[in-house]
């Protein structure tokens, strides 16, 4: 009895181990950021802007774009996510990050110091970056004005304080690859998928998510309540009746980057989003909007249509 005793622990301790082993953080071979690379500022401006990182990490309460000290309040039904400051600044912010920190961050959900970060932070979709653009969006925000302002704490309930814990969900959620463009299609339409899919995560809003957050893959676009609880819904933006269906793909582009629809109207859950994608490229905008009114038809949630 002692001795299949002592077995049973052995073996719990061995799967303890290899649990930890398997979902621990993740970063990039360090040729990834291999020094002598030469960033392309102008891009890396591009890429925040098709990121509309502007919408989370802005200082609430005020309408420079550039400020970065984050502190917005993101309700979930996991507790309430703070927004962290991504300025320059050496103290609080992104200053005193190392390059390599900053694209493991991004491709990894791993943080400065190898700890796990939250998915409400969208690297499932920032993994498909390529890392050239990650490291010119890192150049980009070195630009912008350093705010010496500390972020709060997370507010999260028990279990989803536990960072450990976000090693498993990335087990079932997270399978990070870098975009790979579709030989048979447009340059245009790849320029598009991999600005809807990477930088601008538009999934990560507009499908559902299951009880532990991960994206219901089946319903993808196809419509979504917003990650914050009571927030907004996001509407279905596939080419179904009950999305976008009668939208030409002329109508999607002047949308986004009007950020008025066919119908004339402005609506109030993509102001964010419209304040970043009217300042992207036209020949950019034009391309999401061909992804976009490409995607397969999926029902979902008619009564959260657009127009």
């Amino acid at each position: 009895m002692r001795r299949v005793l002592i077995i049973l622990i052995v073996l719990v301790a061995v799967g303890v181990a290899a649990g930890l082993v398997i979902t621990a953080p993740k970063t990039l071979p360090a040729s990834e950021v291999a020094a002598g690379y030469h960033p392309d500022v102008a891009n890396g401006q591009v890429m925040f802007i098709a990121g509309n990182c502007s919408a989370c990490h802005m200082t609430p309460g005020q309408d420079d774009r550039t400020q970065l000290a984050g502190g917005l309040k993101l309700k979930s039904p996991f507790g309430t996510f703070v927004t962290p400051n991504i300025s320059p600044d050496k103290t609080y912010g992104l200053g005193g990050w190392t390059e390599a920190q900053f694209v493991n961050a991004m491709k990894r959900g791993t943080g400065r110091h190898g700890e796990h970060l939250y998915p409400a932070f969208p690297y499932p979709s920032y993994s498909l970056m390529k890392t050239s653009d990650v490291r010119d969006l890192f150049a980009y925000l070195q630009t912008l004005p350093a705010i010496a302002k500390p972020t709060a704490p997370h507010e999260l309930k028990f279990p989803f304080n536990q960072r450990l814990a976000v090693g498993g969900w990335k087990l079932l959620y997270f399978h990070p690859h870098e975009f790979k463009p579709d030989p048979a299609k447009s340059a245009a339409w790849n320029r598009g998928e991999y600005l809807a899919e990477g930088p601008a995560h538009c999934a990560e809003c507009h499908t559902p998510r299951n009880a532990l957050g991960g994206l219901e893959t089946a319903q993808l676009y196809a419509g979504a309540p917003n990650l914050e609880a009571g927030g907004r819904f996001a509407s279905n933006i596939t080419p179904h009746k009950d999305g976008l269906g009668d939208w030409s793909e002329q109508d999607l582009t002047d949308f986004l980057k009007s950020g008025t629809d066919k119908c004339f109207n402005e609506p109030e859950g993509m102001k964010d989003v419209i304040a970043s994608t009217g300042k992207l490229p036209d020949a950019d905008v034009a391309a999401i909007a061909a992804y976009i009114h490409a995607l397969p038809p999926v029902a979902g949630n008619p009564k959260h249509k657009t127009c």
